[in-house]
Parts: C-alpha cells; structure tokens; sequence
C-alpha cells in the first residue's frame, strides 16, 4: 500500500485541477460508527455540517451508497436537503430531484425472502432481522462471539437451502450476515455512477466493510478507493484512513477544493 500522506497530497492536487468531481461514500462504518442498536447508529459529531457545507458549494457530485434502505437512512443522515442516496446495495435510488427508483425483484425471489422472515420470527429473530428490497439481513451485533457465528451458520445454512437454485447472493458483513438478490451491489451501483459521470472524473469512495469491496474493485483506475476503519484489514482499497479524525480530515480537505476553487 502507498503511502498515505503522499496518495492523499497526489490525488487532491488531482482534484484542484478537476471540472467534474465525484464523492462517493457508505454509510455504516464509515460515516457513522456502529451501534448495536443500528437505528442509533448516528454519524461521527461534525459529518452531518461537513456533507451539507459540501452540497452546498455545487463543486462536486455527492452520493452516499448504503446497504440500508433509502427510508432508514434519511433520519440518520439528519440532513435538510439530502444527496443523492442508493439504498439496499443499489436497489434503491434517490436522485436530488428527490425522485425515487427502484430496481424490481422478481415474484418467486420475493415469495422466498418473506417466507425466510417467517422462519426467523417463528425462531425469536424477528429483532435481528431486517428485511429490504430484495435483501434479508441477520444482525448479531452485542452477541457473545460464539453464540453470533453459531447462529450466522445455522441461518446460513438455512438460507442455501431455502434459496437453492435461486438468483441470490449470501454475504458476511460487519455485524451478520445478508441475503441479497442478484445484480446489484456496491460495484456495480458505483459502475452507473462512474458512467453517468463521464470519463473526466475525478473520484472518490470511502467505505469500510466487505460489501464495499466491491465497490474498491469498480474504482481501480478510475478513481481513489479509500478503508475507513479503526483498524486495518486485507483490502483491495488503495489506503487506509482511521475514524472519525481521518475521516473528517479528508472530508474537510473535499470541502476547501470546492469551496476555494471550483472551475468553470
């Protein structure tokens, strides 16, 4: 991994220079630490000003891509006017006309997903369940490691078997595990946005969990991948920034590019 200092000092002289700029972030782990109550877990004292101060300056394209559903995330983001937000992985997408798409899941895929919810209230898991446009998730956060992993397998297993044959994905993430229809994800939401954005981009992601691996992947070449966490992990990111002081530091140094010189 380069250094940090230096990849930082290359990339904002980059985007100093850049007609077109693209901030892209996820939301759990990296805006905001995690909570094991996750309709607490608020963002780091300071992001909320710092993102809206970014807005407001209209020198870049500010997106924030969440596993949660775009209906969770608002009151979290706490913010009057709201960026553009893909919620569910992708499935979900809220443009800053305030307009809201969202990507079908078939009937079958559906049917199945409501019938896994069942099962889980019918074992007391209802709490830690959370049902989203085409996606299941299970949260084990605030359970002793060992009774957590043994209950990610059994709902694991639960799940292949339920969804065999199926156009699904399962996944661990931070907390839990998820299952998530095909053709959407990070990657591929961070894919559209790179497109729409055209080939003059200067961009960047920050996230910190495996489901933005992903989204690292779909920026090679093409724009700064940055993990943001406590603590380093294998990653395929191109460097490693701690919360929430490294965060509000690169968020801070965003703000004064578009804020002292946005080019014409």
């Amino acid at each position: 991994m380069r250094s940090v200092t230096t990849s930082l000092r290359d990339f904002f002289d980059r985007l100093r220079s850049a007609c077109n700029r693209v901030l892209i972030l996820d939301y759990d782990g990296t805006l905001a630490p995690f909570q094991v109550e996750r309709y607490q877990a608020y963002p780091y004292p300071g992001i909320p000003e710092i993102l809206d101060r970014i807005r407001k300056t209209g020198g870049c394209r500010l997106v924030v891509v969440t596993g949660r559903t775009i209906r969770d995330i608002l009151p979290l983001l706490s913010l009057d006017h709201p960026p553009e937000i893909w919620g569910s992985h992708g499935r979900e997408r809220l443009l800053r006309d305030g307009s809201h798409e969202i990507v079908p899941v078939p009937d079958d895929i559906r049917e199945a997903i409501d019938q896994a919810r069942s099962w889980a209230e019918d074992h007391g898991l209802g709490k830690r369940i959370e049902v989203k446009p085409g996606c299941l998730a299970l949260h084990v956060r605030g359970m002793d490691s060992a009774a957590a992993q043994a209950l990610i397998e059994k709902v694991g297993k639960r799940w292949r078997t339920a969804f065999e044959g199926m156009p699904v994905d399962i996944h661990p993430f931070d907390g839990g595990i998820e299952l998530r229809t095909g053709g959407c994800d990070k990657g591929r939401a961070v894919e559209t946005i790179l497109a729409e954005s055209g080939p003059d981009a200067c961009a960047a992601y920050l996230g910190d969990d495996l489901t933005d691996e992903d989204a690292f992947r779909a920026m090679k070449g093409r724009g700064l991948s940055v993990l943001v966490r406590p603590e380093y992990r294998e990653t395929g990111a191109d460097l490693w920034i701690r919360p929430p002081e490294g965060l509000i530091d690169f968020l801070a140094r965003w703000e004064e590019v578009c804020t002292v010189q946005v080019p014409k």
